[in-house]
């Protein structure tokens, strides 16, 4: 019998916690709806409903894209997969890809210039945003710049590094090399996709993976994760740089990082002092360090019938 009673004492206490429970629960939710309440500093209402929680919705792949003029088998459902997977992971890392456009209205019509020049696809502007960033950066291995060159791809092709001078680090000296990296690339494997990907897996190590396996395409090759996925990367980016609004990127012009309006010196003789070069042209050591990033050193040498060109603020 007191069994009872003890049972019946628990259930009314539980049913009673959890009225209390729904009642908080109410009072909370209409106190949250209730936003109308706040007032700003100039008396106005704001916002006056919760916004609804944040929806991921996936992207719709295009049903035929292409690299440098050289369709993908979209046809593959391994391939229409890879981009689909790049495509919403650039698409979704806002911020990232927010500050990739900002900064590409600065430097890919320079880099545009370079690759016809060079007769280089244009898609192939594309590829410094996947491996920058469009920034200076150093990876662990030790590539660096935009073109993320390693250090003895850089001397074979025509830039000077050492302890003052990396021109790895300037952006337009590096698109030169990387062009002639890319043309070279091109005439081994006849196939700019090839070429592309040789970029980030290296020529030796492309060729060993085709005579291997045995096939041509680099869609039919089994490769690193980084290498395989390194493509459908680049047409991402090229997808979402040429639809920018169709993927959620909404930017007013002024809003895009401009060309620097720059003016360049020539320079025939040793400085001892980036620092008091600057103050003598008016500026500062930031300035020409920022303009100038091929400048590793406080100083720099010139040795005797050679020159370099420092851009100062035009």
């Amino acid at each position: 019998m007191s069994i009872s009673k003890d049972i019946s004492l628990f259930i009314s206490t539980a049913t009673l916690l959890i009225l209390l429970g729904y009642i908080t629960y109410q009072e909370t939710r209409q106190t949250s709806v209730a936003v109308a309440t706040e007032i700003s500093d100039n008396n106005e209402a704001l916002v006056t409903e919760v916004p609804t929680a944040f929806v991921a919705k996936p992207f719709r792949i295009p049903a035929q894209m292409d690299f440098a003029g050289e369709s993908m088998p979209m046809d593959i459902n391994d391939v229409r997969e890879r981009l689909d997977r790049e495509l919403q992971i650039n698409s979704y890392l806002h911020s990232s890809t927010l500050f990739i456009i900002k900064r590409a209205n600065r430097w890919l019509p320079q880099m545009e210039k370079i690759l016809k020049e060079n007769n280089i696809p244009e898609d192939f502007k594309y590829l410094p945003l996947i491996e920058s960033a469009l920034l200076n950066q150093v990876s662990p291995r030790e590539a660096v710049g935009f073109w993320q060159i390693m250090k003895d791809a850089g001397k074979a092709y025509g830039l000077e590094i050492n302890k003052e001078v990396d021109e790895r680090y300037d952006p337009i000296k590096s698109t030169y090399a990387a062009c002639q990296y890319l043309k070279d690339a091109h005439q081994k494997f006849g196939s700019w996709t090839l070429a592309a990907a040789s970029y980030n897996r290296g020529m030796t190590g492309l060729q060993k993976a085709i005579d291997n396996q045995k096939v041509t395409s680099y869609y039919d090759l089994f490769l690193n994760d980084e290498t395989s996925r390194y493509i459908f990367r680049l047409v991402a980016m090229k997808e979402i740089m040429q639809n920018p609004l169709k993927y959620g990127f909404e930017l007013a012009q002024e809003e895009l990082y401009e060309e620097e309006a720059v003016k360049y010196i020539e320079v025939k003789e040793s400085i001892k002092s980036l620092v008091n070069f600057s103050l003598t042209h008016n500026t500062n050591y930031k300035t020409i360090k920022r303009l100038n990033p091929w400048l590793r050193d406080e100083s720099l040498s010139v040795k005797k019938g050679k020159s370099y060109r420092i851009a100062l603020p035009g």
